[in-house]
């Protein structure tokens, strides 16, 4: 064991150096180093006062201080250190697996009790399955079957705090920072992926970002494919129909060039649609391994064209699918999606990628219990975005380790927090358990071999660069 852990640290710390090389200065490298320890090692709370503990727990007061200007004042570029991890860990998940299959867009939430934490506002919190007080991250994961990783991480500025000078300037908002709402925050991080020749996949969303009809519009452009969750309002031309052409010019005035529809020819919504399919059109699917069972529902699937505004249109949207889960027991049909995967996709490819965003959740699961992600306690816009970054970081490190050891060896294990040491704010409460972890055997295929096969020829032939830190690790 004590081979091992010496493995371990040894690739720790050549995985921080290779920050280092990005993060600007030298004189940050042993700030950087225990931060990602602190969020490694076991501990109740990963803000940085009981970190400094945990690294350095005869000099606590020194220590905090220099963490707490790495995280919330050092300049130092998150996109920069991102990337670095992503060089690092993509080779990684690889080998664990395959080539990139996915871009995975999602957001989460971090409730607050206060109203001077940056971005912080009554809104919808998906942890908490309802509105209330916190903050919330636009992410963009890259994934296959076997791994993910986050990419990308940006703060929803809300309205109100994006024209509020006053508190823009106590949190330190970049000037250059405007209001947008998720999806276009999303878009730009897919653009951004995109520009910077980030392996390719599919990309997949709720329905929070996959409604958005300028989102997918956008990701179109790009020439991704998508295979993006809706409601079950948005209204599609039933396969085989679509808007009527514009009508017949009679020569005088402008000639008329929008696309029609009116009474008796007109879309219907996709609920519609679903309940009109006939019995023979549902087919009970099994998409992978759960916890205790097989993974299987009931989905069906139809060509359908897009109804979004084509009466303003002059030529219709493009025919895609549109898939539908209907678990037995159910009333109704419970979950759409759009998706923009070739004509000859079978159902069960369908139905394997739009489930495949369940990766996403595991890694917010993973960053939050076990790294720390929502445990910053600082009220800036840079420390907000310092800490989640360096969370992803030590995220990125326990993704290489997959490789040398199994899902149960312990890695970081030895805390060096003393006994009796609380931090301020701890409650005297018992540690509240975790959730359980839907820990799939990744050795495990969780798909037929046709069925890889045929979705593996739909994406990009485009490999990540393989720069001098990804070429360290391989060998």
């Amino acid at each position: 064991m004590d081979e091992i852990s010496k493995a371990c640290r040894t690739r720790f710390d050549a995985y921080v150096e290779a920050l280092v090389e990005v993060i600007g200065h030298a004189d940050r490298g042993e700030p950087l180093h225990d931060y990602c320890v602190g969020l490694l090692m076991p501990g109740e709370r990963k803000s940085v006062e009981p970190m400094a503990a945990v690294v350095a727990p005869s000099r606590v007061s020194a220590k905090h201080q220099s963490l707490l200007h790495l995280v919330g004042q050092a300049p130092w570029s998150d996109e920069a250190v991102l990337r670095r991890v992503r060089e690092w860990v993509v080779p990684s998940i690889e080998r664990q697996g395959d080539r990139i299959e996915a871009w995975i867009v999602d957001d989460t939430g971090f409730a607050k009790k206060g109203t001077h934490s940056v971005g912080v506002a009554r809104q919808y919190c998906g942890r908490l399955g309802k509105q209330d007080n916190c903050q919330i991250a636009v992410t963009l994961s890259i994934a296959n079957h076997a791994a993910s990783l986050p990419i990308a991480y940006r703060l929803y500025l809300p309205d109100e705090w994006a024209k509020d000078q006053a508190r823009r300037k106590k949190a330190k908002v970049p000037k250059e920072v405007k209001f947008k709402t998720k999806p276009q925050i999303a878009l730009d991080q897919i653009r951004t992926a995109y520009a910077a020749g980030v392996a390719q996949g599919i990309v997949l969303a709720d329905a929070a970002y996959g409604g958005d009809q300028k989102f997918r519009t956008g990701v179109s452009a790009l020439g991704l494919p998508y295979a993006v969750g809706i409601q079950s309002t948005p209204s599609v031309w039933p396969p085989g129909k679509g808007p009527l052409p514009p009508k017949k010019w009679t020569g005088r005035g402008r000639k008329p060039t929008k696309l029609r529809r009116d009474d008796k020819h007109c879309p219907v919504s996709v609920k519609e649609l679903a309940l009109s399919l006939p019995k023979k059109a549902w087919r009970r699917i099994t998409w992978r391994e759960g916890s205790n069972a097989p993974l299987t529902s009931r989905f069906a699937a139809r060509r359908v064209r897009p109804a979004s505004r084509d009466e303003k249109r002059t030529t219709p949207h493009p025919v895609e699918w549109l898939l539908v889960e209907w678990p037995k027991g159910e009333t109704e049909p419970t979950k759409y999606w759009l998706s923009t995967l070739p004509e000859d996709t079978p159902l069960a490819v369908l139905v394997d990628y739009a489930k495949l965003r369940w990766r996403i959740e595991r890694d917010y699961e993973e960053l939050k219990s076990e790294l720390g992600l929502g445990h910053y306690e600082g009220r800036g816009w840079t420390g907000f975005h310092h800490h989640a970054t360096l969370c992803i970081a030590a995220y990125g490190f326990l993704i290489c380790e997959k490789e040398a050891f199994p899902p149960s060896t312990p890695e970081f294990q030895t805390s060096l927090l003393p006994e009796n040491y609380r931090s301020r704010g701890t409650a005297g409460t018992p540690r509240t358990a975790r959730h359980k972890l839907d820990r799939d055997d990744q050795t495990m295929s969780h798909r037929r071999p046709c069925q890889e096969t045929h979705a593996m020829s739909m994406l990009p032939d485009n490999p990540p660069p393989k720069s001098a830190t990804a070429t360290l690790m391989t060998q």
